[in-house]
């Protein structure tokens, strides 16, 4: 039986924009490109024309052979896993795009594997020649297309040497400034080494290292709560979202679905967390993976209270917190030093699993500031110095090197 590799890629420009697929089948056991397809599908979001990408390879592996065996490689893991059975179709636009998929071939002689986007370059380069003739008027010819020999390229081209092994935890600005100033020095080496009629390399010149996990960092919505500004931690009670939180939940919710960039989503035990994190994962089509790690910091005999209050009862205990990290509320409650420890095992894990995904992170103030924090190396004083309202997104980008790049702080223009 004949063995195929199809890779599939779509994009939008804009999200829902302009938007092509691109599609390429691949010989399994020679690496010979035996079809390609792609074409401009007008507006439209970045899954629809991924399903659409995947619908046209599938297509033409079936008339190179119906027989065949398919392996479909994508860079979407919605599509792969949706397609595989183990996430739900929860979008309507998915749902029929979907059942299409499924009717093409026999169930049994197709499998889906997530691989990294710059493995899928190939159908990436295809889908944006087809966008390119889109934004002409025109649709994609394969006489104009260059996408086979930029793979080609690609394959044959010299692997970057392998990244220094981190210096740090990732996460922690301190390990990644030590490689950035590392690289810095290397480069400036190899500049000095270079006889004045050579171009220098342009660049830190450190190894490629790959597609960044980041962490989109969703505070939950509002609870009743929230406005009074009381502690509301993981050592009290359990609030559900407000009205005024669920309408935050389903703005925000709307804002990301029409980014589409979300792969996977992971939400804090707490109530109003899981209420967020399944409003947006509702509207995405995602399940839900919940992680003790990310709940809210146990604010003991603070809970439900106001700053006054504290500070009415328990000012000596209100000042020690304020002056030392190390310093737990009154009652037993948590150290902003444990919630950090806990928040940094969290994060450690979370990137093991989603390594070069982005994923939704819905939590809760302490939480995202910590994970903020880390990221900047910045003393623990700083998270007093930081404004997260509620329902706000952040982002963090966590590379290979152990270096993170804040990309987002306290996002608010969804609930505009």
């Amino acid at each position: 039986m004949p063995k195929f590799v199809v890779e599939a890629d779509g994009g939008s420009r804009g999200n829902p924009g302009p938007a092509g697929y691109g599609a390429v089948v691949i010989d399994g056991v020679t690496g010979e490109t035996l079809a390609e397809a792609a074409e401009y599908i007008g507006v439209a979001t970045n899954n629809v024309a991924e399903y659409k990408g995947l619908i046209a390879g599938l297509k033409a592996a079936k008339a190179l052979d119906p027989a065949a065996d398919i392996h479909v490689r994508m860079d979407s893991k919605l599509v792969v896993e949706q397609m595989s059975g183990r996430w739900k179709i929860k979008h309507p636009d998915m749902k029929p795009l979907a059942a299409e998929a499924g009717r093409i071939l026999p169930t049994g002689q197709v499998r889906y594997e997530w691989i990294p986007r710059e493995k899928n370059k190939h159908a990436d380069r295809l889908a944006n020649e087809a966008m390119d003739a889109g934004k002409k008027g025109k649709q994609w010819e394969p006489s104009g297309s260059t996408a086979e020999l930029d793979a080609k390229a690609g394959r044959k081209a010299t692997r970057p040497a392998a990244a220094p092994a981190a210096l740090g935890p990732p996460g922690d600005a301190a390990a990644g400034a030590a490689k950035a100033r590392a690289a810095l020095a290397a480069s400036f080496e190899l500049s000095a080494a270079v006889p004045e009629q050579a171009t220098p390399s342009v660049g830190w010149g450190a190894a490629d290292l790959g597609t960044p996990a980041t962490f989109v960092l969703l505070r939950h919505g509002e609870t009743a709560l929230t406005p009074e500004k009381r502690f509301s931690g993981s050592g009290g009670g359990d609030p559900e979202l407000s009205a005024v939180g669920r309408r935050q939940a389903d703005a925000v919710a709307t804002a990301l679905a029409a980014r589409g960039t979300i792969q996977a989503v992971v939400s804090s035990p707490l109530l109003r967390c899981r209420e967020t994190a399944d409003a947006v994962a509702d509207r995405l089509g995602l399940d839900v993976d919940v992680e003790d790690g990310l709940r809210e910091t146990d604010f003991g005999a603070w809970e439900g209270m106001t700053f006054a209050e504290v500070r009415e009862r328990y000012a000596d205990d209100l000042s020690a917190w304020l002056a030392s990290p190390g310093v737990a509320p009154t009652g037993g409650g948590e150290s902003f030093s444990a919630v950090a420890t806990r928040v940094a095992a969290t994060r450690d894990a979370l990137l093991a699993r989603y390594a070069g995904r982005t994923v939704l992170v819905v939590t809760h103030v302490t939480p995202v500031k910590t994970l903020v924090r880390l990221a900047l190396g910045a003393p623990p004083e700083s998270l007093f110095r930081m404004e997260l309202s509620a329902a706000s997104l952040s982002a963090v980008a966590y590379y290979a090197d152990g270096n993170a790049s804040l990309r987002l702080l306290n996002d608010t223009s969804h609930l505009r």
